[in-house]
C-alpha cells in the first residue's frame, strides 16, 4: 500500500517554529498524509509531550530530531536523542545507527542554512539524503542535491521542512508499506520512495521567514 509522509516538520518546541503538535496533526490529515516526522531542532521535548498527546489513529508520528551539528543539519528519524548540538556528524550519524535509526543530512547544498558540504557528505556513510526541501533559499540547491544522490547512488526524500502547520505536506514521500509503523517506514526508506516535491508558496515562505515575529503572537501554551 502507498503511504504519503512529511519527514522534516517542526513543531513549536523548535524556538523558529510555531505550529502545536495537535495543528500539525491536523494539517497531515487534511493532507492525506500517513503520517509526519517531528524533527525539532536540537530537542526531543515533542515526542515527550506526545507520552501525553498523542496523535490521533491512523497518523503515524515518527520521532526524530534535527541535530545542527558542527558540520550541518543532519535529521535523525526513528529515535530520539539527547542533546548533541555541535557534535561532529560522523559521531551523530553513529549514534543513531547504533540506535537503530537513520540519518538524512537536510537540504545538504543550501549555504544559508547550514546545509552539509559536498567534502564532509563525502566523508560520511550515508543511505539516504534530503533531495528536496520546500523551503530551501535557492532551488539550485535542491539540483545540486539530487545529482549528488544519482552519482552516490543514495536514496532520495522530499521534505516540506514545515514551521507552521499550513506548510505541513507541501512536499512529500511516498513509500510502499506493509504496515504503518516505525520500522517498516524506515525499512521504506532504506528501500527508496518516490519524493514528491513542491515548493513553499509565495505566502508560506514569508510566513516561514517570519516565524520569529509569528512566535511572538503564537506563543507556546503551558502544558497541561
Amino acid at each position: 500500500m502507498l503511504h504519503s509522509f512529511d519527514l522534516h516538520v517542526h513543531s513549536f518546541f523548535s524556538k523558529d517554529a510555531t505550529g502545536s503538535p495537535e495543528s500539525l496533526f491536523a494539517a497531515a490529515k487534511a493532507r492525506g498524509l500517513s503520517g509526519i516526522a517531528i524533527t525539532d531542532h536540537d530537542t526531543c521535548e515533542a515526542h515527550e509531550y506526545l507520552k501525553d498527546h498523542p496523535a490521533p489513529a491512523g497518523l503515524l508520528v515518527v520521532p526524530g530530531v534535527e541535530v545542527s551539528t558542527a558540520e550541518g543539519h543532519l535529521l535523525c528519524l526513528g529515535l530520539t536523542l539527547p542533546r548533541l548540538k555541535g557534535a561532529p556528524a560522523r559521531e551523530v550519524m553513529e549514534q543513531v545507527k547504533a540506535g537503530g535509526g537513520l540519518a538524512i543530512p537536510a537540504h545538504p547544498f543550501d549555504q544559508w542554512r547550514a546545509g552539509i558540504r559536498p567534502a564532509v557528505l563525502d566523508t560520511l556513510d550515508l543511505e539516504a539524503i534530503e533531495v528536496f526541501n520546500a523551503a530551501v533559499t535557492s532551488r539550485s540547491y535542491n539540483d545540486k542535491a539530487l545529482a549528488y544522490a544519482t552519482n552516490r547512488g543514495l536514496k532520495m526524500t522530499a521534505a516540506s521542512d514545515a514551521h507552521h502547520s499550513s506548510a505541513v505536506g507541501a512536499s512529500t514521500t511516498v513509500f510502499e508499506m506493509d504496515e504503518l509503523t516505525v520500522p517498516a517506514l524506515l525499512a521504506a526508506i532504506r528501500r527508496g520512495g518516490q519524493p514528491d516535491g513542491h515548493y513553499l508558496s509565495f505566502r508560506e515562505g514569508m510566513k516561514k521567514h517570519f516565524a520569529n515575529w509569528f512566535r511572538k503572537v503564537n506563543p507556546r501554551p503551558a502544558r497541561s
